[in-house]
């Protein structure tokens, strides 16, 4: 089923769902970590999962004369591969996750044939990191700099156009994309204008609902729902949750996902004495955000879970 009718058949029923986002298993690794972490949350009827795309990263190896070579590794590779098998298992619907980093658009054609192989029909649509040790965003030579070019290469492949043509008689694939949003502006927007006008340009190259980063902050979540609205972006807007779980993620989450954390949660989180108290309030804050947004008839909620959901199995409990 893809996410669009999913979320448009639970609002109609009055209802709120979830969906929760994992991170593909480290090389090396098997199922069974992903696996644990879904099964606890099976009860409670999620709406589908989410799974990260990782780009490559950078490693320096010392060679025997001393000098260091830099050679490109994949950490998490799986993705295409780790969605398949959770389809399988559970029977539910899977959202992967693609990127324009580190991929041509070829990779990304390959990608999509064989998530349509798979009768998987979601996709997350996003630009993706710098690479580690760089500045800037650059783009593969042959791949896209921006993630509305993504979404428009995915819309192609919907209407059976490839990077080479259109293939006569071709069986046309039919994914349902989605995108990213920032209620609190993209990092490198120069202002919320640009930042509005470039999500704009993703729903008009296709996107069919957006996902926003995480937030602490319902205020600003349902101004972002009300901004689009003005700024003529009439898609589903799914509000993303982070479960707080660590004091190091007062300075770490600011740092890495350009958020502000509100004032109440600062203070509460350090008047924990660790991680333990932090991870038991980070459950509560959740709740509490969740009932507000299911409160204002949001109909989804996607929640961070970064691999860990024995804290969202207790969020869970609460509110679905």
């Amino acid at each position: 089923m893809q996410v669009i009718d999913i979320i448009r058949q639970t609002e109609k029923e009055g209802k709120t769902r979830f969906g929760f986002e994992l991170l593909p298993p480290l090389k090396g690794e098997g199922t069974k970590n992903i696996f644990d972490a879904i099964d606890p949350l099976m009860e409670f009827n999620p709406a589908y999962i989410n799974v990260t795309y990782h780009r490559e990263d950078v490693k320096y190896v010392e060679k025997n004369d001393g000098l260091l070579e830099r050679r490109i590794v994949r950490r998490r590779p799986g993705t295409v591969g780790i969605s398949g098998a959770i389809m399988k298992r559970y029977g539910m619907d899977v959202v992967p996750h693609l990127i324009c980093g580190g991929m041509s658009k070829y990779d990304i054609e390959d990608a999509l044939i064989d998530l349509d192989f798979l009768g998987i029909n979601n996709v997350l649509a996003l630009r993706g990191d710098n690479l580690k040790g760089e500045n800037r965003f650059n783009p593969h030579p042959q791949g896209h700099a921006h993630a509305c070019d993504l979404v428009q290469q995915i819309n192609d492949m919907n209407r059976g156009i490839f990077i080479d043509g259109e293939v006569k008689d071709c069986h046309h694939s039919s994914f349902c994309v989605g995108v990213a949003g920032y209620p609190e502006k993209h990092a490198e927007a120069p202002n919320r204008k640009t930042d509005m006008e470039n999500l704009k340009a993703k729903v008009d190259a296709g996107a069919a609902y957006i996902v926003t980063q995480m937030s602490f902050d319902n205020d600003k979540i349902l101004a972002f729902i009300k901004d689009c609205k003005e700024y003529g972006i009439n898609v589903p807007v799914v509000p993303g949750i982070k479960p707080f779980s660590t004091k190091a993620q007062l300075t770490m989450l600011p740092q890495i996902f350009h958020v502000d954390l509100p004032e109440d949660l600062v203070r509460e989180v350090n008047k924990c004495k660790n991680n333990a108290e932090v991870r038991e309030f980070g459950v509560e804050w959740a709740i509490a955000q969740g009932k507000a947004l299911k409160a204002a008839g949001i109909p989804i909620l996607h929640f961070y879970t970064m691999g860990k959901t024995d804290n969202m199995v207790k969020i869970a409990q609460e509110l679905f």
